[in-house]
C-alpha cells in the first residue's frame, strides 16, 4: 500500500509540472506570434488601407488605385523599372551561373579568393558601386571616353550598380544548387559518349532549374526595389522605388506613396509565387545511392573558367576599390594625393560620425535581439508540443518578408507606427522601430537558417528531457543553443552585416538624432560631398568585414572548445 500510495503522489507532480511546462510554452508561442503581427503583418494591412483612403482619409476604394496607376509619369516608371531589372537579370543569372560552375565544378586556382571576391559587395551599402561608376565614368570620370556618346547617368549606370548589387545573392543560390550532384549519371553520359557540352545541357541545368529560377526572381525582385542605386547614378531615369520616396519624403503624399508600395509588392510576390510553384515540382538530386561528384583537372575548361571569374572579380574589385581609393585622395581626378580630410565628417551634410555610431548600435541591437528572438520563435514552433495553429501561423509569418521589399515594409511601418491613436505609437522615431523594421526584414533568411539547424537535431531530446521532468527552457540552454552555435553566429553576422548596409528598409523612419551611416552617404552625395560620401561607405565596408572577421574567428574558437562532437 506504501508503494502504490508513493506512486500516486508521484505521478500528479510530474504531470503538473509538464502541464506547466507546456502551458509556458504555449504562452511564449502565441506572444511570439503576437510581435509577429505587430511588426510584419499589420504594417502591411496599413499600406492596404492607406491606398483606399484619399489624402483627407475619406475611404475612396479602387478609385485612387485606378487614377494612380493611370498616370504617364507612374507608367513610366513602372516600365523603366520593369525592363532594368530583366536586363539585370539577363546578365547576372548566366555570369553567377559560370562562376558557382567555376567554384564547384572545376578546379580553377584561386578558388577560395575569387568566392571571397565576389561575396564581397554584400558588405556594402547599394551606393558604394554607384559612387564608384561616377568617378570612373562620370563628367569628371577616368574612364568617361569609354562610354562614348552614352552617359553613365541613367540605365547604364543603374544596370551596372544592380549587376554590383545583386551577384553575390544570386551566385549563393546558384552554388548551393551547383555543390551536390550525383557521380554516377556523368560516368553514365560519358560513357554512351555524351561530351562535356552534351552533359552540361542534359545532367547539369535540369539538376538546377530550380536555383536558376530561384536566383533569377531575386534578383528581379533585388533590382525592382532597389532604392541607392537608382537615387545615386539614375539621372533623369525615374523608377518606382523613387517615385515612393519622392511621395513620401518629397510630398508627404502618404496615400499615393502606399499605391507605388503595392505595385513594388507586386513583382516580388509574383516572383515568390512562381519560385514557390516549382520548388513544388523539385525532386532531390541525391539519394542514399549517390555518389558525390568530384571534378578532375581540365586544362581547357580550367583556363576559360578561370579567365572569366579574373574578369567578373576586376569588376567586383575595381568598384569597391575606386570608392575606397578615392575617400583617400584630395580631388578626384585633379589632386591624387593622399589626406583624410574627407573623414572629417562633422564639417559636412549627413550628420557622419554620429549616423556611423548609429549604424554600429543599430546593427549590434539587431543582431543580438534579432537573433534571439528568431531562434526563441522557430524552437517554439518546432520543438516543442505547442498549439500547432501557433506553430503554422508563425511558419507563415516568417515567410512573409521574402515577398515584402524593404522599401515597402518601411512605408507600411511609418502608416501603422506613426497613426495617433495606436498604442504602439511611442516606438515611432527612435531606435527601436529602427531595431525591429531591420530583423524583421532580414527575417525570412534567418528563420530559414535556425530551422534547417533544429530540423537536423532529433526530436527525442526534448521528449526524453520531457520525462526527466526537465524544463523546455533549460534543454533548450543546455543541448539545443550549443548544438546550434555556429548557425546562430551566421545568422547574427547575417543581421549584423545587413542593418549595416540596408538603405530602403530605414530611408522612411530615421529621425536627425537616429539616422544611420548608409542614409548619411546618401545625404552627403545629394549635398555635393561625393568624395565624403565615399569615406563613409569605405567606413561601412571595412567595419562589417572586420566584424565578420571576428565571428568567424569567435566561432572557430567556439567549435573547438565546446563542439569536439562534430569531429570524429
Amino acid at each position: 500500500m506504501n508503494r502504490i500510495s508513493t506512486g500516486t503522489l508521484a505521478r500528479p507532480s510530474l504531470f503538473a509540472l509538464r502541464s506547466v511546462d507546456e502551458h509556458a510554452a504555449n504562452v511564449a508561442a502565441w506572444l511570439a506570434v503576437v510581435m509577429m503581427v505587430v511588426f510584419i503583418a499589420l504594417p502591411l494591412a496599413a499600406i492596404f488601407m492607406k491606398a483606399l483612403e484619399s489624402r483627407d482619409g475619406a475611404f475612396v476604394g479602387m478609385v485612387q488605385i485606378s487614377q494612380v496607376i493611370s498616370e504617364p509619369r507612374l507608367v513610366s516608371a513602372s516600365v523603366n523599372s520593369l525592363m532594368l531589372a530583366l536586363i539585370t537579370t539577363a546578365i547576372v543569372v548566366p555570369c553567377a551561373l559560370g562562376f558557382a560552375f567555376a567554384l564547384t565544378r572545376s578546379r580553377v586556382f584561386g578558388r577560395p579568393v575569387f568566392r571571397l571576391i565576389a561575396l564581397s559587395p554584400l558588405l556594402a551599402p547599394s551606393l558604394m558601386p554607384a559612387i564608384s561608376l561616377v568617378y570612373l565614368f562620370g563628367n569628371q570620370g577616368l574612364l568617361k571616353s569609354w562610354l562614348g556618346t552614352q552617359s553613365i547617368y541613367g540605365p547604364i549606370g543603374i544596370v551596372l550598380g544592380e549587376i554590383f548589387y545583386t551577384f553575390p545573392h544570386a551566385l549563393l543560390v546558384l552554388t548551393a544548387a551547383l555543390s551536390v550532384a550525383d557521380a554516377r549519371l556523368y560516368e553514365a553520359a560519358e560513357a554512351l559518349g555524351a561530351g562535356p557540352l552534351r552533359r552540361f545541357l542534359t545532367i547539369t541545368l535540369p539538376n538546377v532549374r530550380y536555383g536558376l529560377m530561384s536566383s533569377a526572381t531575386l534578383v528581379f525582385t533585388l533590382a525592382v526595389t532597389d532604392f541607392g542605386v537608382p537615387k545615386v547614378i539614375g539621372g533623369q531615369t525615374n523608377v518606382l522605388a523613387l517615385e515612393a520616396y519622392k511621395q513620401v519624403i518629397g510630398q508627404q503624399n502618404f496615400n499615393k506613396g502606399a499605391v507605388i508600395g503595392l505595385l513594388l509588392l507586386l513583382p516580388a510576390v509574383l516572383s515568390f509565387v512562381v519560385e514557390r510553384h516549382i520548388s513544388r515540382r523539385q525532386t532531390a538530386t541525391m539519394t542514399g545511392k549517390s555518389v558525390v561528384y568530384t571534378p578532375h583537372p581540365h586544362v581547357a575548361r580550367d583556363g576559360v573558367l578561370w579567365v572569366f571569374c579574373s574578369l567578373v572579380s576586376v569588376f567586383f574589385l575595381a568598384l569597391v576599390g575606386v570608392a575606397m581609393a578615392a575617400a583617400f585622395m584630395k580631388l578626384w581626378p585633379y589632386n591624387l594625393s593622399f589626406t583624410l580630410n574627407h573623414f572629417d565628417f562633422d564639417q559636412m551634410d549627413g550628420d557622419g560620425w554620429n549616423a556611423f555610431r548609429n549604424s554600429l548600435y543599430l546593427a549590434t541591437l539587431t543582431a543580438l535581439v534579432g537573433t534571439g528572438f528568431v531562434f526563441l520563435a522557430a524552437y517554439l514552433a518546432i520543438k516543442l508540443p505547442v498549439s500547432r495553429l501557433a506553430g503554422l501561423v508563425t511558419h507563415c509569418l516568417a515567410l512573409l518578408p521574402m515577398a515584402v521589399p524593404g522599401l515597402v515594409l518601411g512605408l507600411g511601418y511609418v502608416m501603422f507606427f506613426n497613426a495617433p491613436d495606436n498604442p504602439f505609437n511611442f516606438l515611432y522615431g527612435g531606435m527601436a522601430i529602427l531595431v525591429a523594421s531591420t530583423v524583421c526584414h532580414f527575417y525570412t533568411t534567418a528563420h530559414l537558417t535556425i530551422v534547417t539547424s533544429l530540423r537536423q537535431i532529433d526530436g527525442e531530446i526534448e521528449a526524453v528531457a520531457r520525462s526527466l521532468q526537465r524544463p523546455w527552457w533549460v534543454t533548450c540552454s543546455k543541448v539545443t543553443l550549443p548544438m546550434t552555435f555556429p548557425s546562430l553566429i551566421g545568422v547574427a553576422r547575417f543581421l549584423f552585416v545587413s542593418s549595416m548596409t540596408t538603405v530602403s528598409g530605414v530611408i522612411f523612419l530615421y529621425q536627425p538624432e537616429t539616422v544611420l551611416a548608409a542614409v548619411a552617404v546618401l545625404n552627403m552625395d545629394d549635398a555635393g560631398d561625393t568624395a565624403a560620401a565615399a569615406a563613409m561607405a569605405s567606413l561601412i565596408f571595412v567595419s562589417s568585414l572586420g566584424v565578420s572577421v571576428l565571428m568567424n574567428g569567435v566561432c572557430e574558437w567556439i567549435e573547438r572548445r565546446a563542439q569536439a562532437w562534430r569531429r570524429r
